[in-house]
């Protein structure tokens, strides 16, 4: 039995912005609520700094990484302003993710094959600079090993897919993205790859995910948001962090 390190949760407060910004006040502060996660057992915070604001904002970034005292995950499309913006605050990680205006959710992963030379000038100068540099990208083959190439730490795979199958009540290709995931986070990790997962993952569905040896980290935000509305930020948090280590442990047993 291969040996399992802790699994880390990363929370995504991304749309505690997106209610606060949707009433145009100072309310519901994402730094509050990056606070809160650390204390319900959250390893890191995640925020995504889009190039319309639509959520987090430049000021939201500075704050966090002024008062956090968790690994802030800086998610982040390849634009020269995200570059800068990433360099001047070096946080602990910066995850390149796709981002297009038009989509109300980061849509797929990453097209690293098709511009593996674009993608290695871009993250060098990050990594130079001390930020752990993450590819968020489909469970795909060519993709990991293209990210693999271009020096990327770490790849985080998207388990939207995964999710909407299960969902839809479509169980048959909900269990076959499921062993691709496993497939090719086996696959990452082979290759000298720290791997992740996230993406749409809820209660019902983390388990599995959770349960992967090679996976060390699982960022999860939307779904932690709004589960918040009935039981507080907090003991949703907690609540989460007890499945991973629930399915964790039954791996290892």
């Amino acid at each position: 039995m291969q040996a399992l390190g802790k699994l880390r949760l990363g929370v995504n407060i991304d749309h505690v912005a997106t209610v606060r910004n949707a009433r145009g006040s100072a309310y519901p502060d994402p730094v509050r609520a990056a606070t809160l996660a650390e204390e319900a057992g959250a390893d890191s915070i995640t925020a995504h700094l889009r190039e319309d604001r639509r959520h987090i904002s430049d000021d939201d970034i500075a704050r966090l990484v002024e008062a956090l005292s968790l690994p802030l995950n800086f998610e982040m499309a390849a634009t020269e302003e995200m570059q800068a913006i990433a360099l001047r605050h070096r946080p602990h990680a910066v995850c390149i993710v796709p981002e297009k205006r038009e989509e109300r959710t980061t849509e797929g992963g990453l097209e690293v094959a098709r511009e593996e030379n674009k993608l290695a000038h871009f993250i060098a100068p990050l990594a130079e600079a001390g930020c752990r540099v993450s590819i968020f990208i489909a469970a795909d083959r060519p993709q990991i090993e293209a990210a693999a190439r271009i020096g990327a730490a770490v790849v985080e795979l998207h388990t939207g897919a995964y999710c909407d199958f299960h969902a839809e009540g479509r169980l048959d290709e909900r269990d076959a993205e499921l062993d691709r995931l496993r497939e090719m986070a086996s696959f990452a990790h082979s290759l000298g790859l720290e791997v992740h997962a996230g993406h749409g993952l809820t209660y019902d569905t983390v388990e599995p995910v959770a349960a992967f040896p090679e996976v060390m980290e699982l960022n999860i935000g939307h779904f932690l948001v709004g589960e918040a509305i009935f039981r507080g930020l907090g003991p949703a948090i907690a609540e989460m962090r007890r499945l991973m280590d629930r399915a964790r442990d039954g791996a290892a047993a």
